[in-house]
């Protein structure tokens, strides 16, 4: 069924305001995949808060004009599923990894962070971007490492003059 001038207009302006916010981007060609296996990938997305759409390829290219995601317009070729990042940039890659592992049909073209174009090979860097917590984890244990250390070095003296006492008072004890 053929899109009215209208709906076009209303999907273009939907994927336009999603690109616009959005983190990342994957393209991946679904040709061959069942309803049910659209719709099992569309709920995991869900759960991760990552925006799917099937779009048009020249409805997509309109909707990237001004966003970040422009720069994938000339790989945008054949039926594709995009997948958008809302919160975390690596959202996307994980969600079309689990995905793509159960599949062999589903193959991923492209992969856009930060107003850069990638092959899909680069699926898995992308994948394992850490999320925000996980960044924050690492970001307080290298703030909190040096600090740590310099207590460690404080106490240090104290606790070898109380090992020496104790090792005079067991040999004192011993004898």
């Amino acid at each position: 069924m053929a899109l009215t001038l209208e709906q076009k207009k209303a999907v273009v302006t939907e994927v336009s305001g999603v690109a616009s916010k959005a983190l990342a981007a994957v393209a991946a060609e679904y040709r061959g995949l069942t309803v049910e296996q659209m719709t099992n990938l569309r709920v995991m997305a869900r759960k991760e808060n990552v925006y799917v759409r099937v779009v048009k390829n020249t409805l997509a290219k309109r909707a990237f004009e001004g966003t970040e995601f422009a720069c994938m317009n000339e790989g945008l070729v054949g039926p594709l599923v995009l997948a958008f990042s809302q919160d975390d940039p690596g959202a996307a890659g994980r969600v079309i990894k689990d995905f793509a592992k159960t599949l062999k049909s589903f193959d991923v073209k492209m992969v856009s962070v930060g107003g850069k174009v990638y092959d899909g090979s680069e699926l898995d860097r992308l994948a394992k971007l850490p999320t925000l917590d996980q960044a924050r984890a690492m970001l307080m244990g290298t703030m909190m490492a040096p600090i740590e250390k310099f207590v460690r070095t404080l106490n240090e003296p104290h606790a070898k003059l109380v090992r020496t006492v104790a090792a005079v008072r067991d040999q004192k004890q011993a004898a």
